[in-house]
């Protein structure tokens, strides 16, 4: 399978490569959460993976939200009196407060400062900053830049249009065997940020295609969308499937040096939840598991009470625990290839056992059936079994109907990839049924 070589160190490489090459290509785009940059966005992403696009008016209600107006600007700057740009959105698209509502006019360097936003601590830095649902605008700048404004006048002007438009969204669906479902969740709502989140859109598009030159066993909803508004508006589109839904994955910030980080899901034992910490527990550098909370980035609305979803979040650094984050310094130079190479090896395998577990019967369940007539056990005897052949024995004894693989892997000690081998190949020999197939896939789009 082709998501299974992605878990090798050659196969990720390669897609970590192909990945960093369309962060490059989407790295300049000024985004937001609507506007032509996250349709340029998403052109982009279409030319590497099949995409089904949805454009939300603006003014739909979204449960205690509703979609805004678009936002789109052509240029902003701040110049001094003798008309040089000092501050200019064409040098670095960070500049203006991203959702900045028009204005022209010219002020104090004392009635601009409050509209001004800098990081002292970090005084080369450009900051992001937004004002989504405020009327107002603002600049971001250096602070060195900032500290040497003489006082004068100062032409402002920010040439942007808010105005009723749409929110965009896209799906790759992969279709499975099954109607059972799963979502991988991404934001693309950032401007030039390279980690935030360029690297976690790039990732999901390897895992999308990847997974869809296989035959998963679950349908895989690869998601593109703008930061807690786009997934409250998906989630307020699809409530009819979400009943279908078994697990998913909110996934960004893959590209930093940090170590890979999983968030639990509100419920903290779903399948999500322990696929991932075996996944983490047992990667070469250990990875960190941490509980629920209700801040972060998309899993928080998945998870709130009223859905309740299986869904956990990977990262690599956690959101605002690098120095960089929100900042001009999250650029392609803070990604490194071998950390995307990691991250998709870990998301990959993360997936494929989220899609193979299944909860399994066994149909000889008094006294162990003869393996050896059917194929599965040496010949000889007096020999202690192999670890094939111990996964065969663990997974006719507790397959009850109330475990699933993961459980039969966490309760043995073996990978569950061991045990999963050793399911199909009962399963091929009639000793073992599956217990939780749902129906067989027919059309949900």
């Amino acid at each position: 399978m082709v998501l299974q070589q992605l878990q090798g160190g050659s196969a990720s490489r390669e897609a970590a490569s192909a990945a960093f090459e369309l962060m490059r290509a989407m790295y300049p785009i000024c985004r937001s959460i609507t506007g032509d940059g996250v349709r340029r966005t998403l052109d982009l992403l279409g030319e590497r993976i099949p995409l089904e696009r949805t454009e939300v008016p603006s003014g739909t209600a979204v449960y205690d939200w509703e979609v805004p107006r678009e936002w789109n600007i052509r240029d902003a700057y701040i110049a001094d009196e003798s008309g040089r740009r000092i501050v200019d959105f064409r040098e670095h698209n960070l500049h203006v407060v991203s959702y900045s509502a028009p204005v022209d006019r010219s002020m104090t360097l004392d009635e601009l400062q409050p509209h001004l936003h800098s990081l002292p601590e970090h005084p080369d830095w450009i900051p992001y900053r937004t004002s989504y649902y405020a009327d107002d605008w603002g600049f971001c700048l250096a602070h060195r830049v900032r500290e040497a404004l003489a006082p004068g006048s100062y032409r402002v002007v920010v040439d942007s249009q808010l105005a009723p438009g749409h929110l965009s969204y896209a799906e790759s669906i992969v279709d499975g065997a099954t109607q059972d479902e799963a979502i991988v969740y991404t934001h693309t709502c950032h401007p030039s940020l390279a980690n935030d989140n360029l690297s976690g859109i790039a990732v999901a598009a390897a895992l999308a295609d990847a997974l869809r030159r296989d035959r998963p066993r679950l349908t895989w909803r690869f998601v593109f969308g703008p930061g807690t508004i786009g997934s409250l508006t998906w989630l307020h589109r699809n409530e009819a499937r979400l009943s279908r839904l078994r697990a998913g994955l909110v996934i960004g910030l893959l590209g930093d040096r940090g170590s890979l980080s999983y968030k639990r899901s509100r419920r903290g034992d779903t399948v999500t939840d322990r696929a991932a910490a075996q996944v983490l527990q047992s990667a070469g550098t250990p990875g960190v598991l941490t509980d629920f909370e209700p801040y972060g980035y998309d899993e928080r609305q998945f998870c709130s009470p009223g859905f309740d979803l299986p869904v956990g979040r990977m990262t690599r650094s956690a959101n605002s625990h690098y120095p960089e984050y929100h900042s001009s310094a999250d650029d392609l130079s803070l990604v490194a290839e071998e950390a995307l190479a990691e991250s998709i090896r870990a998301l990959a395998r993360t997936i494929s056992i989220v899609d193979a577990n299944r909860r399994v019967l066994n149909l000889e369940p008094r006294g162990e059936p003869r393996l050896g007539k059917r194929g599965l056990y040496g010949s000889v005897g007096g020999l202690a079994p192999g670890e094939f052949q111990h996964a065969l024995l663990w997974v006719l004894n507790l397959a009850d109907g109330s475990r699933d693989l993961l459980a039969i892997s966490e309760r043995s000690g073996l990978s569950f990839e061991t045990i999963d081998r050793a399911a199909s190949a009962l399963e091929d020999a009639r000793l073992l049924r599956v217990l939780d197939e749902t129906a067989p896939h027919t059309s949900t789009r």
